[in-house]
């Protein structure tokens, strides 16, 4: 009997870089809990929400008229999670400023991560506007056929704003930390921490930018593949291989050393 594959859930994870001290991108660690890549180190993130699709963003969103309307609903889902998740509130004022954080943001967070109150409504009170043009599209991986839950992963980097301070929701994520791309690699071959296969192929072609400016102008240059990663049999046993045009080189990844 065949099993149907499970469906398929519309998601978005966030890079947030900065340059100083050095050139780093945030990332959060899992709860244990978390019955999706429990205590891995990853970027903040999810599957979208009912509210990310609201169309009185259309109000509240800056760039609106520059995406289809599957965009606007991750990269409002994107910045959502980087605020639940980190603390971290893309948005801008009246006047254009960047949003340099408040003690009603900091308040509402859990209640919003819990869905007691829509995000929508939080932006409205603090009347700022999400900045959907400052996030650029930097990778998309579907989850493989044969995995229990399955995701659509749009992947986006952005600038972190300087006045904003990172930190864990104490729900999904237990600590949050800045590291350097290559940082995280070491970290993840040595066994140190679990990162998963999709946000370490990700940190690696983080990793062949210098700082967060050639990381997103490389974002826009490079042509969005859609990975999702099959299995092959090899000799040496079976390995999950992805597009080679997708951006990441040759990979072919024996599927006995995946995390």
């Amino acid at each position: 009997m065949t099993t149907e594959p499970a469906p398929i859930r519309p998601a978005a994870t966030i890079l947030l870089v900065r340059d100083e001290p050095q050139f780093e991108v945030l990332m959060v660690k899992r709860h244990h809990q978390i019955d999706f890549a429990s205590g891995a180190l990853v970027f903040p993130g999810g599957k979208t929400h009912a509210g990310d699709h609201d169309a009185a963003w259309a109000e509240r969103s800056l760039g609106w008229d520059a995406f289809p309307n599957i965009e606007r609903e991750l990269r409002i889902a994107a910045i959502r999670e980087a605020y639940e998740e980190a603390g971290i509130l893309l948005a801008r004022d009246a006047s254009g400023e960047m949003f340099r954080g408040d003690d009603r943001a900091h308040q509402a967070r859990d209640i919003i991560a819990q869905d007691q109150r829509p995000f929508l409504d939080l932006v409205k009170e603090l009347d700022l506007y999400l900045d959907l043009g400052c996030l650029s599209a930097f990778a998309r991986w579907i989850t493989p056929s044969m995995m229990p839950k399955r995701f659509d992963t749009w992947f986006y980097v952005a600038r972190a704003p300087e006045d904003q301070l990172a930190a864990c929701d104490g729900w999904e994520t237990v600590d949050s930390e800045w590291i350097t791309p290559n940082e995280a690699l070491r970290l993840a071959a040595s066994g140190e921490r679990k990162v998963i296969f999709p946000t370490r192929m990700n940190l690696q072609l983080l990793a062949e930018s210098a700082n967060a400016h050639e990381a997103m102008t490389k974002a826009v240059a490079r042509p969005l593949v859609t990975v999702e990663p099959k299995v092959e049999r090899r000799e040496g046993g079976p390995v999950l291989v992805i597009p080679h045009d997708a951006g990441y080189g040759i990979v072919e990844e024996p599927m006995s050393a995946l995390n």
